[in-house]
């Protein structure tokens, strides 16, 4: 028997708002009309279909709002607009214009997002119905190369996807581990297109910083054979980006007693918190043929000294200008094969390849005195000449002598390799009975083989001077030297002498830092489904089972000693840095060009990478072989964790009434246990490998309800037990033990329990107009659980360490100071979604092409932050990575030959971490702002014609440190991008 869903007569209104005819409604609600009449009706029929077809951007938010609407659960979607044509650049990007989304960057491209309120960690990513996990490498102030479980978003190129669907609500029947949302990404299958379908697309991009212009190209080919029975696609995208990334950075602020304090004048009372070189002299500090001359005994030094050295006076740790090259190669490649063996069987085999391919140069100009000890020959060193501090602490000027300058340049060499095959089955046992399995494997693989950093060096300068009073994002610093010259008493390689040292005393001598490395993710996934249609067209169980096995593997190695013995001569070692600062409104003076180091030239001169002792003694100055699990340095950065989770669910879909009031839903509840497998390196013995396992088990109920009050009103409501498991970074069970003195241990935890949640979503739409919407969520998430680290003191028994470990003549009920991470108490989150979409077909003219799309979110949680072991008054602030608003505003043109579109994507600011380092109770990053630009023109029905503007204001990456001062971090640009492009489809 033929089954009519019961939104048909919807369906049929709604087509007949699209043709304009009230003439098909009243025929839909008629009897059906004689044979005669309907024999000439398949070619009206199809004429009036093919003049209603609504592409493009407009047809793209139809779509999307239509599979929103038919949604039981709480859920956004975007669609391509076409055929290989997703409405952003950057997949980030677009889910950043969903409610309650919103994005980090790295290197100008959306990287990361959280939902609302909760980071990357609690938010899980599935590609064609399997978990899927990359990791890149990022620059340091933007989180580093990824050893998490956030998802990186730029390993893909959007062409490749024609859907986002962001899940808000739980279900039972999709997976566990987040807290956030599931973001589901789908690649497009032969099936889902008309028989023979082919695109390309070429686009040519231009940074305005870089000044550079780049390709992109993308293209589609598809066909199905057989009458349908058989569907094949290829699909492929390739992008470059050439870009700068400019600006001033800090690394952190601390204060005036930090790193043993400031050199005192002559006779001055030492500070609290000062330590004075040993050695040091009446005028001197350090001994008199090491140390730095002091200042005179003059009230004005003196009174310099004691403010400076106020532990509430801060002041930047490396203050310098930088420029970072970013150079990147993106492939992307899809393959989809189809067969529909029977009437009742479908087999879809996707496969996903992608590479991201980098390299990041990082050239700084810095003085670094302020973050060293006596030893590196820093702040000890240092005399404070002038000082001038703002009411909350934050320096405005000062003078110094005795700074050490350096020329700092990094170079990383970066790729990550994404594979994903997935089989999917799908069969009809019966009318009633449908059976669906997907396998498959989610492959990263992250290398960064080269990460070196070279460095040249002058020694305690004289009357260097950083100005904060009229900017305090971009100041203005003055060097006693041209720092675009080398030799004399400019830029050189300061060495450590021949004779077996290893280090300069109370300096710091240039380095070679080798720090290769990288991160594996592997996700193999089996799902079996079982869909029964009890009672057809009102309630179906469904049921199944799942195994994944999740592995992660870090990697690093080091030298073990990073400092270089000078060479004969600097000549043909150093190279420049050129046109600093371009569009960025430096202050007068600004230094725009300096000296660095050539990598390549040192790396021939040296042998850097002969992973090999050189000259001198092994662990020297001369040695560049690189050690791992033995280095004290790289060994935590050696890891790994295996997870073994299964699961199975049962679940209930239903559709019935309350009074005159449809309802559907769904109700059931997943069981998923967790077993956990972790591996780390203590420092006992050189590096001794440890393995610690834990099991854990959650029952995950979940229901989900929707109300069609009327054709246009529904309210939903959600509620569901919800659990992520812990961080990656944090399940490290190898650190170091001290079982002389006092017993001590600091390392991970992998006995940690998940995060865990209990959750509750409400939802109002009112579908006002054709292809509207007005939308109000709440939600609220209470926390139960949350993870931080801490000091306890516990029996070494129960760390879950192997005994092993211990001296012969402990039991194991010895009481350690344990330094780790711990579940602690959670909180509450809460906020509200607001969103509005409207084309604005009521304007005349050319007005009813125009439409908008808004939405606003606001989130509000608090959570006890533990300082250390001995504070008693914890930081209570907000949730890390929670913007407490958020926004975003398109307008758009579209006509079927010309569309347009301005987007504005804004965040609050936010914490990236609780408590902030060097003596700071937090840092974050401010607020940003960013407008799009896009437009297309359609030559004709296959050639289109596209401009696009991203980044238009230059909004800069504005990182802090500090509630109260709000002292810069880092404060960068990367330039405006602006792509032309043309795109063809057969």
């Amino acid at each position: 028997m033929q089954k009519f869903n019961r939104h048909t007569p919807q369906l049929t209104k709604l087509a007949a708002c699209l043709l304009g005819s009230s003439s098909l409604l009243a025929a839909a609600q008629t009897t059906p009309p004689a044979p005669a009449a309907a024999a000439s009706a398949p070619v009206a029929k199809q004429a009036q279909l093919e003049a209603v077809v609504v592409t493009g951007l407009r047809g793209a938010l139809e779509s999307a709002l239509r599979k929103k609407r038919d949604e039981t659960g709480i859920v956004d979607v975007i669609k391509s607009e076409d055929i290989g044509k997703f409405p952003d650049t950057n997949l980030a990007e677009s889910l950043q214009r969903m409610p309650g989304v919103v994005i980090d960057r790295d290197a100008g491209e959306g990287r990361q997002i959280t939902v609302r309120g909760l980071g990357g960690d609690f938010t899980r990513t599935r590609i064609n119905g399997i978990e899927g996990q990359t990791s890149t490498g990022g620059t340091d102030s933007s989180g580093g190369s990824n050893k998490t479980r956030t998802m990186d978003f730029n390993v893909f190129a959007s062409e490749l996807f024609n859907s986002v669907t962001l899940r808000k609500s739980s279900a039972a029947e999709v997976d566990e581990g987040s807290l956030g949302a599931v973001v589901d990404l789908q690649t497009t299958r032969p099936f889902d297109l008309k028989g023979f379908t082919a695109a390309g697309s070429l686009k040519g991009s231009y940074n305005d910083l870089s000044g550079k212009t780049t390709p992109r190209v993308a293209f589609l080919v598809a066909d199905t054979f057989a009458d349908r029975k058989i569907g094949l696609l290829l699909s492929g995208a390739y992008s470059k980006r050439s870009l700068l990334e400019e600006g001033f950075s800090t690394v952190r602020w601390d204060n005036g007693i930090s790193s043993g304090g400031w050199c005192p004048p002559q006779g001055a009372t030492i500070a609290t918190g000062t330590t004075l070189p040993a050695g040091s002299t009446a005028t001197t500090c350090g001994p008199a043929a090491q140390g730095v001359a002091r200042l005179p005994n003059t009230p004005e030094n003196q009174a310099a000294y004691q403010l400076a050295s106020n532990a509430a006076n801060f002041h930047p740790r490396l203050p310098r200008y930088g420029r970072l090259t970013h150079e990147q190669d993106r492939l992307g490649l899809t393959g989809s094969f189809q067969i529909r063996p029977s009437e009742n069987t479908l087999v879809t085999l996707d496969m996903l390849y992608s590479k991201l391919k980098a390299t990041r140069q990082e050239d700084f100009l810095e003085a670094i005195s302020f973050s060293r000890t006596l030893g590196q020959g820093g702040k000890p060193q240092t005399s404070v000449v002038e000082a001038q501090y703002g009411p909350n602490g934050n320096l405005l000027y000062g003078k110094y002598n005795g700074v050490d300058i350096r020329a700092e340049s990094r170079f990383d060499r970066l790729s990550t390799v994404y594979t994903q095959p997935t089989l999917t089955l799908e069969h009809d046992i019966s009318d009633s009975l449908k059976f669906t399995g997907i396998a498959g494997r989610a492959d990263s693989k992250f290398k960064n083989p080269i990460q070196t950093t070279t460095t040249l060096d002058v020694a305690n300068v004289n009357g260097y001077t950083i100005d904060f009073r009229n900017s305090d994002r971009l100041p203005s610093i003055t060097y006693p030297f041209d720092p675009a010259t080398t030799g004399g008493s400019s830029f050189g390689i300061i060495g450590v002498p021949t004779g077996g040292a290893t280090a300069l005393t109370n300096g710091t001598a240039s380095e070679i830092r080798i720090r290769p490395q990288g991160t594996n993710n592997r996700n193999d996934v089996m799902n079996l489904n079982l869909a029964w249609e009890a009672v057809p067209d009102k309630l179906t169980i469904k049921g199944g089972t799942s195994f994944k096995k999740y592995t992660f593997e870090s990697y690093e190695s080091r030298r073990a000693v990073e400092t270089m013995y000078a060479p004969a001569s600097i000549a043909g070692l150093t190279t420049m840095v050129t046109g600093f600062g371009k569009g960025q409104d430096l202050p007068a003076g600004t230094i725009t060009s300096w000296a660095i180091p050539d990598l390549n030239a040192i790396a021939s001169q040296y042998d850097i990478y002969c992973n090999c002792l050189k000259s001198g003694a092994a662990g020297g100055p001369g040695d560049f072989t690189l050690t791992s699990i033995t280095n004290g340095n790289a060994r935590g950065n050696n890891r790994a964790v295996t997870e073994y989770d299964r699961g199975a669910y049962l679940q209930a879909d239903f559709r019935t009434r309350l009074g005159d009031v449809p309802v559907r839903g769904n109700i059931g509840t997943r069981l998923v246990r967790t077993q956990v497998i972790a591996t780390g390196y203590l420092a006992t013995g050189g590096g001794t490998a440890v393995t610690v396992s834990n099991k854990y088990e959650d029952m995950l109920p979940s229901l989900n309800l929707t109300a069609e009050l009327n054709r246009e009103m529904n309210v939903r409501f959600g509620a569901a037990k919800v659990m992520s498991r812990p961080p990656l970074q944090l399940m490290n069970p190898g650190g170091t033990i001290n079982t002389t003195g006092t017993l001590s241990i600091s390392t991970g935890n992998p006995n940690l329990d998940p995060f865990r949640a209990n959750t509750v979503d409400a939802g109002f739409e009112w579908y006002f107009a054709k292809n509207a919407l007005l939308g109000l969520g709440a939600f609220y998430k209470d926390i139960g659980s949350y993870i931080q680290s801490a000091v306890q003191t516990v029996k070494f028994k129960d760390t879950g360490l192997p005994m092993s470990l211990l001296p012969s003549n402990f039991t194991g009920d010895e009481q350690f100071a344990l330094t780790s991470s711990f579940n602690t108490p959670g909180g509450k989150l809460k906020g509200i979604e607001l969103n509005y979409q409207q084309p604005f077909t009521f304007l005349p003219a050319w007005g009813k092409n125009f439409g908008t799309v808004l939405n606003y979110t606001y989130v509000t949680s608090k959570i006890t932050y533990y300082t250390s072991a001995t504070s008693t008054v914890p930081i209570v602030d907000d949730l890390v990575n929670m913007s407490p608003r958020a926004w975003n505003a398109s307008l758009y043109y579209d006509d079927g030959t010309f569309s347009a579109r301005i987007s504005t994507s804004s965040r609050s600011g936010y914490l990236t971490r609780v408590p902030g380092q060097n003596n700071n109770d937090v840092e974050g990053k401010n607020g940003t702002r960013n407008v799009d630009l896009s437009v297309s023109y359609k030559v004709n029905k296959n050639l289109d014609l596209s401009f696009e503007g991203v980044n238009l204001t230059n909004q800069p990456n504005d990182q802090f440190i500090s509630r109260a001062r709000d002292s810069v971090v880092v404060n960068n640009v990367t330039g405006r991008e602006y792509m032309v492009g043309v795109r063809y489809k057969f």
